[in-house]
């Protein structure tokens, strides 16, 4: 029986050690919810290194129309990626809708929204 608890334990630790191996978004600016001037770029933050060619966003405008973006690119650690926005963005609420693969292979994805006033 002890075996039984001592096995189990050791698969529960397993499991939640690969549950946080992945690449979380943890901060973003602008921030989720926040009303802002016109940003020029768009940064996110994740919790691990992610792989850029596997990596974005797509950006929706008040009117539901796609954002025109620049080059996205990475930090030096590869955990935060910022993307340009071309021109300047009109007042209302924008979608940000987000998705990453971390360097081992797990993928992520969500979405938020920030006003521009």
């Amino acid at each position: 029986m002890k075996t039984y608890a001592l096995i189990l334990a050791l698969g529960l630790s397993l499991s939640a050690t690969a549950a946080l191996a992945h690449a979380h978004l943890t901060a973003q600016t602008p921030a989720a919810g926040a009303t802002v001037a016109a940003p020029a770029a768009l940064s996110l933050t994740f919790s691990e290194d992610v792989n850029l060619a596997f990596t974005g966003v797509a950006i929706t405008g008040p009117d539901k129309a796609p954002v025109t973006q620049g080059t996205p690119s990475l930090n030096a650690d590869q955990t935060v990626l910022t993307v340009p926005v071309a021109g300047t963005l009109a007042a209302g609420t924008y979608t940000v809708d987000w998705h990453a693969l971390s360097n081992d292979g797990h993928k992520t994805q969500g979405h938020y929204t920030f006003t521009v006033k």
